[in-house]
């Protein structure tokens, strides 16, 4: 292995994991014990890049076979893909050794790559926590999305989160271990943690954002914060890691997914978005066409990028 001092930090402890993926096998066990103080802030890297990433959300077309959907998606103009490698997903946990190196090659061969990884992870003693982690990082895979936690409605709100610190930190520590971004998606709903931005701002005040930052989820975030989305941003706006992006509309009093710039999602929030210094990755949703087949839902990527591109021109 070349010396570190050649490398960049994550070209490294990409290569290191690799390394230890095909040597030494697997942890799938926790560390022994969790970082519980504030995590200091990471160095400096490389500039980042001069536009947002976009990426394809690809939950409605997870069983192409991979070639096909890289091809697809290329021919779409996405920069890459939010792969699904979570239970039920395109790469299972369990099968995260054999099955994710072949979506990451051949995605490569179409120019593309896994821009986030939708992930089951939301702490380190899960069973294939530092599988799946270990595995996505010595494939050059540097940022997923974790699973959602949920609330205890008949328990006091404020403890439920100071229960949380801890094992947010030690998943940051791990994080940072393998040069690991995890984010997490504001959600709506009412026992979704995150739900409300402010409890993703108070859960997440001592973590380094290279370490645990926040997917903004635009649509989300307006059905749950109605005409407060713009306060909402600006809370969580030192946290952002990525932008999630989709559309609504009221159906009685539950929210119904529709084409994006179609619903209620407000189109200043793309020139807000544009205008600041975010230079993450934007990720689009197709939820709308969820019973479709692949061609209908391809379709309504390639439609709803178009907007996307005209929102952000």
């Amino acid at each position: 292995m070349v010396a570190p001092h050649s490398l960049s930090r994550r070209t490294f402890l990409a290569q290191a994991a690799m390394g230890t993926l095909a040597t030494a096998g697997i942890l799938e066990s926790a560390p022994s014990s969790a970082w519980d103080g504030p995590l200091p802030a990471r160095s400096p890297e490389s500039p980042p890049p001069a536009r947002n990433k976009l990426c394809a959300f690809v939950k409605f077309l997870q069983s192409m076979e991979n070639d096909a959907l890289a091809k697809s998606i290329a021919a779409l103009g996405f920069d890459g893909i939010e792969a699904t490698v979570r239970d039920q997903g395109q790469v299972l946990p369990a099968q995260v050794v054999d099955d994710l190196p072949p979506l990451v090659e051949a995605l490569a061969r179409h120019g593309l790559e896994i821009t986030v990884m939708a992930s089951s992870v939301n702490r380190v003693d899960q069973p294939h926590t530092e599988k799946v982690l270990r595995t996505a990082a010595g494939l050059g895979i540097t940022k997923y999305r974790m699973a959602y936690y949920r609330y205890d409605e008949a328990r006091p709100i404020v403890s439920q989160l100071d229960a949380l610190r801890p094992v947010v930190r030690e998943l940051a520590a791990l994080n940072r271990e393998l040069g690991l971004t995890a984010v997490y998606q504001n959600h709506a709903g009412n026992r979704i943690v995150g739900a409300s931005v402010w409890d993703l701002r108070y859960l997440l005040q001592d973590i380094d954002p290279s370490d645990v930052g926040v997917a903004f989820d635009i649509r989300h975030a307006t059905v749950e914060g109605g005409m407060a989305w713009p306060i909402d941003f600006g809370v969580i706006r030192p946290h952002l890691g990525a932008v999630y992006v989709k559309d609504f509309v009221w159906d009685g009093r539950k929210p119904k997914n529709v084409p994006l710039g179609a619903g209620r999602v407000d189109a200043s929030f793309f020139k807000k978005l544009k205008s600041s210094t975010f230079t993450g990755p934007i990720s689009l949703h197709v939820e709308y066409l969820p019973a479709a087949g692949i061609d209908e839902n391809t379709a309504a990527l390639r439609q709803d990028l178009k907007t996307l591109q005209a929102l952000l021109a």
